[in-house]
């Protein structure tokens, strides 16, 4: 069995966990076929054991068994433990009470860690990536409206079919009533899968348990039991089933416990057409609220919540109901806000002050065209949607308010802007003239070679084959000397047989050594490689792409600013790490400033487009005078944009703090191109939480300059 370090013994072998491996099962005539499938995708596979029909379990170490077990004894699944626990649980108040003494204080609740924004911490993570997110984290013109659910398409080709997923938890009712609490956890999730507009009866939920250090006190084990059978009673009352799931009970560190914690996510086939969004979009539209209906002890009546998920569900489909939202930590009021933070809007309430101002975990908040609709169940006009501030009463929170004190809690920790140097200015240049190629060609072929790390090759190809090109895409193996040299061999041919090149995004090699693209550049310096690239550039009339990770290995090549394959000077232009020092996944607008390049032959200059970012080195850096010439050329293709159109230095409109508010630059002749944002990640009802104009036709015009 391959390790990591030597010095592990026997059963430490034995008990090791692994995340960075699989295990799979072939025939035995299929070992070797399947270890060469594995090292053509650059992988190691190792035959670690065999299947017996000697019903016993057998593991060597150094030449000896160590472990000798029969299957009959495993099948017993070892010694059954018995404890005593004893359930202490109380009804809890944590409903229907007022939390707030003013409508004001509901910016108290904006800024409380359970409510307040986590967009810093979610940029660290890419959202986009497969080009199959059906939902942004943050919703709407601003990214400030925290989506409900997470949907996607169905991997595979051009489709209508996706999934939704959801969770519910609520650490404070957790506290306490875990009984309680594991209720909602389920519901919540439901409600929410529900509201993006997914099928009650198509529901099916998974676990996540986290709790204190039980030891043997009874009353600590009686804190899991009463989550695990609220949990139970909610599947039965809802008759949706629960499968898989993790659990941890050691959350326990010196005297800190975590609060008891049962985690539901609920998860629905959907169809990605049909899906709505919980981003207030337009003024003067009424919302309303929909609460369950509960026992004296808050228990929910599950036949009255099965009949309002099918009724919201069949309104959402026959599109009466446009917006709905799930209200958590905070209440209706902060649930609201939150909803209308997105695109800036304000509201109006006219509800109960108590009700407003209470916790409603797990309830539900729709528009709705004709409310009759609802007509049998409890459906409570809470006011309107207004162009800007929040009022309840005589009692007013301005937008800014609201948004500061939302945003302002762990912006010092996670952050979400940074400061930049400098002024960007329009950089338009319009004196390019439409170049085709010499070659005329019905299905031009596009080489992409993907490195260790690079993880979006599948998004780019797919793009080109929509756009009517062959792709060609190689794995480049680098796990011995041979394979170094066959996939330089390997390389060089597919760059003869191509006419573009597209380097596409991802982390190659990690972004080592020393700074991301270089893993590719140092490759495509080898001679053989680099006189390939020159001559299809040069004397072919081929041409090249970098999206994210592909223009950063452009620009170390010196494809782009020079055209060619050179030595950089010390002071050549570069990209390096974003001015927030982390990751950064969002939306960002960007201006195209140049008619010069084929790649944006289908744009007109002064056009914005929407486009996801997801890079940690994208500060495009260069000497003033590089600036100037790059702007005098027409090599300045796009620039990143605030939302008035207007090129910008600041943070987050321009995600990396680039100079003069570069996204892309192009070669002297514009037939090289290389970009940040990533221009492959786009599709049909991809992103229905934030309105923009996607598609530069980027994919279309490569192929278009060899027609």
């Amino acid at each position: 069995m391959p390790k990591k370090y030597e010095g592990l013994s026997g059963t430490e072998l034995a008990i090791s966990e692994s995340q960075e491996r699989m295990a799979v099962v072939v025939k035995a005539g299929d070992v070797d076929k399947f270890v060469s499938l594995a090292a053509e995708e650059n992988l190691a596979a190792t035959p670690v054991a065999v299947v017996t029909d000697d019903r016993r379990m057998k593991m060597s170490f150094k030449g000896s068994f160590i472990v000798d077990i029969s299957r009959d004894f495993l099948d017993t699944n070892g010694v059954k433990q018995v404890t005593d626990a004893e359930i202490c649980d109380n009804v809890t108040r944590y409903f229907d009470h007022p939390t707030m003494s003013t409508f004001r204080d509901v910016l108290g609740k904006l800024s409380s860690l359970n409510v307040c924004s986590k967009k810093g911490l979610s940029e660290i993570f890419d959202s986009t990536i497969g080009a199959k997110s059906l939902y942004m984290p943050f919703g709407g013109k601003y990214q400030l409206t925290p989506v409900i659910a997470m949907a996607a398409k169905i991997q595979g080709g051009e489709t209508d079919n996706a999934s939704v997923s959801a969770y519910g938890y609520s650490p404070e009712l957790m506290t306490t009533s875990p009984f309680t609490g594991a209720i909602y956890s389920i519901v919540t999730s439901v409600a929410k899968v529900v509201a993006a507009g997914g099928d009650f009866d198509e529901i099916r939920l998974t676990f996540q348990e986290f709790f204190m250090r039980l030891g043997s006190n009874p009353r600590r084990w009686g804190v899991p039991l009463s989550a695990l059978l609220g949990a139970l009673y909610a599947q039965m009352g809802l008759g949706l089933g629960a499968i898989g799931g993790k659990d941890s009970m050691s959350g326990t560190f010196e005297h800190i416990d975590v609060p008891p914690t049962l985690i539901s996510f609920a998860l629905a086939p959907v169809l990605a057409s049909k899906l709505i969004t919980n981003v207030v979009e337009k003024e003067n539209e009424t919302l309303y609220f929909l609460p369950m209906r509960k026992d004296s002890a808050k228990i929910p009546d599950f036949d009255y919540l099965k009949k309002l998920y099918r009724t919201l569900h069949a309104e959402i489909k026959s599109k009466n109901v446009t917006f709905a939202t799930v209200v958590e930590n905070g209440g209706i009021a902060a649930t609201v806000i939150k909803s209308c933070l997105g695109n800036g809007f304000g509201f109006t309430f006219d509800g109960d002050s108590d009700c407003l101002l209470s916790e409603h975990y797990g309830d539900l908040i729709v528009s709705a065209k004709n409310p009759q609709a609802f007509k049998g169940l409890v459906c409570i006009p809470l006011g309107q949607t207004t162009k800007r501030d929040f009022v309840l009463d005589d009692q007013v929170v301005t937008l800014e308010e609201a948004v500061a004190a939302f945003t302002g809690t762990l912006e010092s920790v996670f952050p979400t802007t940074a400061p930049a140097e400098g002024s960007a200015v329009l950089a338009d240049y319009t004196k390019g003239t439409k170049i085709t190629s010499s070659l005329h060609l019905a299905k031009p072929r596009v080489f992409i070679p993907v490195f260790p790390g690079t993880n979006c090759e599948l998004d780019t190809a797919r793009r080109f084959s929509l756009a009517g090109a062959e792709t060609e895409v190689l794995v480049v193996k680098n796990r011995s000397a041979s394979d170094i040299e066959e996939s330089v061999q390997a390389i060089v041919k597919a760059i003869r047989r191509a006419n573009i090149i597209a380097f596409p995004g991802g982390f190659s090699g990690g972004d080592e050594p020393d700074g991301s693209g270089k893993f590719i550049a140092t490759t495509f310096r080898n001679p053989y490689i680099a006189e390939a690239v020159m001559e299809l550039l040069k004397h072919r009339d081929g041409l090249a792409l970098g999206i994210c990770n592909g223009f950063q290995a452009l620009v170390k090549l010196g494809l782009v600013p020079y055209g060619e394959v050179r030595a950089l000077a010390s002071d050549a232009p570069t990209l390096t790490y974003n001015n927030i020092t982390r990751h950064v996944s969002t939306m960002v607008n960007v201006r195209v400033a140049s008619n010069l390049s084929p790649w944006l032959s289908a744009c007109k200059v002064g056009e914005v487009y929407s486009v996801p970012v997801s890079h940690g080195e994208g500060k495009f850096v260069a000497p003033a005078s590089a600036l100037e010439a790059l702007a005098a050329n027409g090599q300045i293709a796009t620039q990143y944009v605030d939302l008035a159109g207007n090129p910008t230095m600041e943070s987050p409109f321009n995600p990396n703090g680039s100079m003069m508010a570069i996204e892309g630059i192009t070669s002297p002749d514009g037939r090289v191109f290389g970009k940040m944002g990533h221009a492959e990640r786009i599709g049909e009802n991809l992103y229905r939480n934030f309105k923009g104009s996607f598609d530069m036709k980027l994919f279309e015009s490569g192929v278009g300059y060899f027609k």
